[in-house]
């Protein structure tokens, strides 16, 4: 059976109603003449009550300090507005929730073994560096394996020598913790101006470096 063409001409139009539809919270924000209401109470940019004002006097106050009159509580009688730098406020509302969802994305982990071999060892930590330089949480693991369960401590030993050697990078959040047969312990990074590697990355050919070499100190003169 044919469709009317009426209908599917309706249809489509509601169709790309939906898909023009806007969902970004910034966007329903209404701002200066987009505030119908007759009046409003008018907070200033330093935070301080202004008071109740008809509508079109608290919006020219506000752009004849090229600023915005915004409005922050639409459900209070009446609506709460504050006078503030609209730009500049969704910029930093942006900027805000991209540094949250970047941040919750970037965990790293690092795995170990109550065994593990001292060159081993140092190629983790390096690792490890390289993830807390570039701001990222570094979970640190350490797995049990087959009768190791009997001695934890040998595995705590490892974590918790593994946490001493990265300190000039990041810190704990929390003391290890064995849950199950593993061993876990989140480490945040310290301050970019804080932070001091103390392993060597990587040369040209792939080799793995220990612990970075100290400055020899002058030697003194006899007294």
């Amino acid at each position: 059976m044919a469709i009317p063409s009426s209908f599917a001409g309706n249809s489509g139009n509601r169709s790309s109603h939906y898909q023009r539809r806007n969902y970004d919270p910034i966007a329903s924000i209404r701002r200066n003449h987009r505030i119908k209401v007759p009046q409003v109470r008018v907070i200033s940019t330093a935070g301080k009550q202004l008071g109740i004002m008809d509508t079109p006097k608290a919006v020219n106050l506000a752009l004849e300090n090229g600023l915005d009159l915004v409005e922050v509580a639409p459900n209070a009688q009446p609506p709460v507005c504050r006078i503030m730098d609209f730009g500049k406020y969704v910029y930093e509302e942006h900027k805000k929730h991209s540094h949250a969802k970047t941040t919750a994305s970037k965990i790293k982990e690092i795995e170990f073994t109550a065994r593990i071999e001292q060159h081993d060892f140092f190629t983790k930590m390096r690792h490890a560096e390289d993830f807390l330089d570039h701001g990222n949480k570094v979970k640190l693991k350490l797995k049990f394996r087959g009768r190791e369960m009997a001695h934890t401590e040998i595995g705590f030993e490892v974590v918790k020598r593994a946490v001493t050697e990265l300190v000039g990078m990041g810190h704990p959040d929390a003391d290890p913790k064995l849950i199950g047969r593993n061993i876990h312990v989140m480490l945040t990074p310290l301050p970019a101006n804080k932070r001091k590697r103390k392993f060597q990355p990587v040369d040209e050919e792939g080799e793995d470096s220990a612990p970075a070499p100290q400055p020899a100190r002058a030697p003194q003169p006899a007294a």
